[in-house]
């Protein structure tokens, strides 16, 4: 028997094996409570010639009841599997996504509608993104009359674009059953993982796990291909390894067996191109003598010393582990090989000065040569190079604490104080030693704090009082105030003024900004001229939003003569991008002060650490601004 209609097959799909409630199948299927009843009464109906009905029980739900056993028998065996219908947007994207890359056929949208329960609106309006997704590997959708919609493009970008997706889906977790069966055939990969790590093993060639994983799917989505009569064009492999080519080989021969079909030498050069691509490095990096490779090594790092002072050159762990990663990453940017980075934002958000200086250097280097680096790509570079410049100006930035000593025991007991203090706390500077009265007559305090040994009034700054032989506890509430963070509310003193400050009511567009503000910078001489150009390149590029509304504009490289934080706040938003920036802070860093700029990109990575944006674009002063930001730096 055939139901009327997909919603019956699932509603009857949900009903046979438990007692469900209408509010929860409602919920389901995504329907009202209404259409529930009126479904289950055409359930009922067509159930009655099979000698079965859905009993409405209070408290628990709807529950099958049988009659006759024998009749219900024959409405099992006949009735179709219930398919997956897609409910909300991003499921209807992936499904229209596999359909168009799967279908050797035109696709109708009034079909899909019909099928799916929902508009040809609704449709039109998921194939924007659909669209989009296509635009990024070069495929087309063509519309022709009365026939539908036929996706158009080489079969290299079709698979590349489905196997993505399907990795895409994966990561998320496990693969819909639907989609697999649409896309190809579900028992391959799991054969293809024995084969492929028993032939890696024997050719000695490492890849990661989900380099691995990555193949496993490639290969049952190059099977299907082949099986369906898809196969590649003409196409040679340039500087694979023998081993790896091996690899290809074996692999080739075991999907050939499960496609059925025999595969064309270009088959087994793309499967080539994707173990290079993946391949982890165990070559010493002395040996590596690709021209690329080490030419992009140094430019990078001759760039981020050009432009920004950080002198990495020297650092031997940084230049073999870039070489190393640089080997492969050649490999996948000359075949537009795209491989995910799911840590990409947080990249960007933990390490944002490397990221800004690795994609200066990057598409600096990019004007010379025909590659395309994605940002995929840069965010393991910047891993790289954030490691190396916390290896080496970490604490170039750090400010220690300077302490003001009251003492009136003489000079003995003074010097026995700071030799403790030393032993203790050896950061803590003792910048003066004063007297009770000499403390007294101070009007305000310089340093961090005051150690005492007697009882003082407090001013500005806090006060310990110890005994002349400080206790357990005493060194301990010293130890408190030492392991304050001062180096974010020092720069935030520093580099953050009202005549910097600036609330934006209403509409304006990025430019305008960039102009306005650069236009303000270069009048009072922190900038040259050249600054705003450099500002509106480096956005070009790609969007220097930081997350969570915060933006962070600047040049490319440390143009500024004087070093200062312009901040605006913008309750309308301003569109930046694909999204809305409603804190804007342009940085003008001078490399004079290039040390310094790591604590201040370390001030934005704290506001949004404290999830500060909120709050920080309710400000409508300096001074309100200020409070708010003081208030998160100094809980480090």
């Amino acid at each position: 028997m055939r139901f009327p209609n997909q919603r019956l097959a699932q509603l009857f799909s949900l009903l046979q094996n438990e007692t469900l409630p209408q509010d929860e199948l409602a919920q389901r299927l995504s329907v009202s409570t209404r259409t529930v009843r009126a479904d289950i009464t055409a359930l009922n109906a067509l159930l009655m010639h099979y000698g079965a009905q859905f009993v409405l029980t209070r408290g628990s739900g709807y529950q099958l009841k049988i009659d006759d056993p024998s009749r219900f028998q024959t409405l099992e065996e006949t009735a179709p599997k219930p398919q997956h219908i897609p409910r909300t947007a991003q499921d209807r994207i992936h499904f229209l996504l596999v359909r168009f890359l799967t279908s050797a056929f035109s696709l109708k949208l009034e079909d899909l509608a019909d099928e799916w329960f929902v508009s040809r609106a609704t449709l039109q309006s998921d194939m924007a993104e659909v669209r989009e997704r296509f635009a990024r590997y070069q495929l087309t959708l063509e519309t022709r009359p009365r026939h539908g919609m036929k996706l158009f493009g080489s079969e290299v970008s079709l698979r590349a674009c489905l196997t993505d997706l399907l990795w895409e889906l994966s990561q998320q977790g496990a693969l819909n059953p639907l989609i697999c069966e649409e896309a190809f055939d579900a028992s391959v990969p799991m054969l293809l993982e024995e084969i492929l790590q028993e032939t890696l093993t024997r050719h000695r060639v490492r890849l990661t796990d989900a380099g691995e994983r990555f193949l496993c799917l490639y290969g049952a989505v190059v099977a299907r291909r082949v099986s369906e009569g898809f196969p590649l064009a003409d196409f040679s492999a340039e500087d694979v390894a023998q081993n790896v080519r091996d690899v290809a080989h074996d692999v080739a021969a075991a999907l050939q067996k499960l496609a059925g079909k025999p595969f064309s030498p270009a088959e087994e050069e793309w499967l080539c191109v994707h173990i290079a691509a993946r391949q982890v490095q165990d070559v010493d990096p002395e040996t590596i003598s690709a021209d690329d490779d080490e030419a992009l090594v140094n430019y990078i790092l001759r760039y981020i010393n050009q432009q920004y002072n950080y002198n990495l050159l020297d650092d031997a762990q940084l230049h073999a582990d870039l070489l190393t990663h640089i080997k492969t990453m050649i490999t996948r940017v000359r075949y537009q090989i795209m491989i995910p980075n799911p840590l990409l934002d947080n990249i960007k958000q933990h390490y944002p000065m490397a990221w800004d200086m690795t994609l200066a250097a990057v598409s600096s280097w990019g004007k010379y040569t025909p590659y395309a680096i994605s940002e995929n790509e840069i965010g393991f570079l910047v891993l790289h190079i954030g490691v190396g410049l916390e290896r080496h100006y970490n604490i170039g930035y750090q400010r220690q604490p300077k302490v003001l000593l009251v003492c009136d025991a003489g000079n003995a007991m003074a010097r026995m104080i700071e030799a403790i203090m030393q032993r203790k706390y050896p950061q803590v500077e003792i910048a003066a030693t004063l007297s009770q009265r000499e403390y007294e007559q101070l009007a305000a305090i310089p340093e961090d704090f005051v150690i005492s040994t007697a009882r003082i009034s407090e001013k500005d700054k806090p006060v310990v009082t110890i005994a002349p032989f400080p206790t357990d506890y005493q060194l301990d509430q010293i130890g408190k105030l030492v392991l304050v963070d001062r180096t974010r509310p020092f720069m935030l003193n520093k580099y953050f003024d009202a005549a910097h400050f600036r609330v934006i009511d209403g509409h304006m567009d990025q430019q305008t900004l960039f102009a306005e503000l650069c236009e303000q910078l270069e009048m009072e001489g922190f900038v040259d001229a050249e600054f705003y150009g450099s500002v509106v390149e480096r956005e070009a590029i790609v969007s220097t939003m930081l997350g969570d509304g915060i933006a962070l504009p600047h040049a490319l490289g440390l143009l500024a003569k004087k070093t200062v934080v312009y901040t605006v706040i913008a309750p309308d938003g301003i569109a930046w991008g694909d999204e809305t920036a409603h804190i804007i802070f342009l940085l003008a860093i001078s490399k004079s002060e290039y040390e310094e700029a790591m604590a201040i990109y370390d001030i934005f990575v704290t506001f949004l650490r404290e999830r500060a944006m909120a709050r920080l674009a309710a400000t409508r002063s300096f001074d309100e601004f200020k409070t708010v930001a003081m208030e998160c730096v100094s809980r480090f």
